[in-house]
């Protein structure tokens, strides 16, 4: 059996005043992954103060609802979230094409590609 979802993990860093707006972004980001993708199957930001920061996980049925993600909600935010924040390292969990894994180059995304090798869902 193949696994097919995918999981984003990564990092947005604040600039310095910048926490609250990137945290109202990323609401709005989380509601348009609600409203508009039915492929997103979850999505969790978390807080860190002290880091000045937002960890964010991403869940996706598969690569299409990936790239439907990248291509519309990820590409309408992303010119605002650059304006209150540094992006880290995303990281991709899954079976991630090789036209996707481009298109995260050609935003700028330090990314690292992982394919499963063990595990389970309770």
């Amino acid at each position: 059996m193949t696994m097919q979802n995918i999981t984003v993990v990564y990092k947005w860093t604040a600039k310095p005043g910048k926490l609250d707006a990137l945290t109202e972004i990323y609401k709005g980001v989380t509601q348009a992954m609600k409203d508009n993708e039915p492929g997103a199957t979850a999505v969790h930001v978390f807080v860190s103060k002290a880091e000045n920061s937002l960890y964010v996980r991403d869940e996706f049925a598969d690569a299409n609802a990936l790239g439907f993600h990248l291509s519309q909600t990820a590409a309408a935010h992303f010119p605002d979230l650059l304006e209150v924040a540094t992006p880290g390292q995303f990281l991709f969990f899954g079976d991630v094409p090789e036209p996707l894994q481009q298109a995260t180059t050609q935003m700028g995304l330090a990314a690292e590609f992982a394919g499963h090798a063990a595990g389970y869902d309770r």
